[in-house]
């Protein structure tokens, strides 16, 4: 998440999330009767004094809000905001009539509260993660990007040189498609690393030599750390997810929050196969272990909005974290995220058993 501090007040914060795990945290922050400054559009209708008013012409506006309501939009990747507008910079829009807006993923609001307090600004300053990871799965013929940002994995369609090897004639012709190849890799890669403020590291592999020959193009490129990993023999999209499975992968991203997460899942499988009850697994043991000041990590996935609802589970993430308990979301849909989903959508490891 990036924030800065705003000129529009000492009390206001210019914040853009970065990733879906900023958005939760974002959904923590923002409370009722806060003030948000943001970009939106809004239909102007334009009335004359012997016809009826037009449909309206649709218009790019910066409103100052004052929120009423704040919920997630349907699914966890917007979230949608209704309340007053105080001021805007076009005439033709009112004040005091309502408006609502929603707030995605690399949107810049400037959000103002008449106080924060400590546990907000706390979230704010822990909130995203120190390094993103570019997996990238290469061979002779085609190419995956991967972007692993806290929890989450984005990965893009495959990318294809259009040569298969032996049908080429001339190494002009193989190393004008091998170029054009690796021109159009970087460009993926900068699509989804320019949006991102934090320090970048791509990691390369896949059967053969194209991963080294690659590596010699990119480090004339970019000045990001760039590693390959040996060991993962397959390209493309199904290279990503076998690299996300493997030892290696895992090793190199221990560090991470993916990988702090696969970490504490593991810890958490041992623990039930010991019979330590040092967990709780589930909605109802893990607000009794919240109760009881004893989470040491909790996680969850996204899926959990379907068991319990928004506004009791924020309560329940802002509990953890004054009680000194650490928080992370992950995305249902990667391999992790199925495992918290399986285990109810939300698993706390305890520091001491409440059983």
């Amino acid at each position: 998440m990036i924030v800065r501090d705003s000129k529009h007040s000492d009390k206001s914060k210019a914040i853009v999330a970065e990733d879906l795990d900023d958005l939760f945290s974002l959904r923590r922050i923002i409370e009722l009767n806060d003030n948000i400054i943001t970009d939106t559009t809004r239909s102007i209708k334009h009335k004359s004094e012997f016809s009826r008013p037009d449909k309206g012409e649709r218009v790019k506006i910066r409103i100052l809000l004052r929120i009423d309501n704040i919920k997630f939009d349907g699914t966890v990747d917007r979230i949608r905001i209704g309340g007053t507008i105080l001021n805007s910079d076009n005439q033709l829009v009112p004040k005091g009539v309502h408006h609502s807006i929603s707030i995605k993923v690399d949107d810049m609001i400037i959000l103002e509260k008449k106080q924060w307090k400590k546990i907000q600004t706390d979230i704010l300053g822990n909130s995203g993660s120190n390094t993103i990871y570019i997996l990238i799965s290469i061979d002779i013929q085609e190419a995956a990007i991967g972007l692993v940002t806290g929890t989450h994995v984005k990965i893009l369609p495959n990318i294809y040189s259009g040569q298969s090897g032996k049908r080429f004639q001339g190494s002009r012709t193989v190393n004008a498609k091998i170029d054009s190849f690796f021109d159009e890799i970087l460009t993926g890669i900068k699509s989804v690393t320019n949006l991102h403020s934090q320090e970048q590291m791509i990691v390369l592999f896949g059967p053969g030599e194209t991963k080294r020959r690659f590596f010699n193009y990119l480090a004339k490129e970019i000045n990001d750390k760039i590693s390959i990993l040996e060991g993962i023999d397959v390209a493309g999209e199904d290279g990503i997810f076998v690299s996300l499975r493997s030892d290696s992968l895992k090793e190199l991203l221990k560090t991470s929050k993916i990988g702090i997460v696969s970490s504490l899942l593991d810890n958490l499988m041992y623990l039930i196969h010991q019979g330590d009850p040092k967990y709780a697994i589930g909605v109802n043991e893990v607000k009794s272990a919240v109760i009881n000041k004893s989470i040491d990590s909790l996680i969850y996935s996204n899926a959990i909005l379907e068991k319990i609802n928004e506004d009791e589970f924020i309560d329940l993430l802002n509990s953890t974290e004054t009680f000194g308990g650490k928080i992370y979301g992950v995305d249902a849909s990667t391999d992790i995220g199925l495992r918290v989903s399986s285990l109810g959508g939300i698993v706390g490891l305890l520091r001491y058993a409440i059983r």
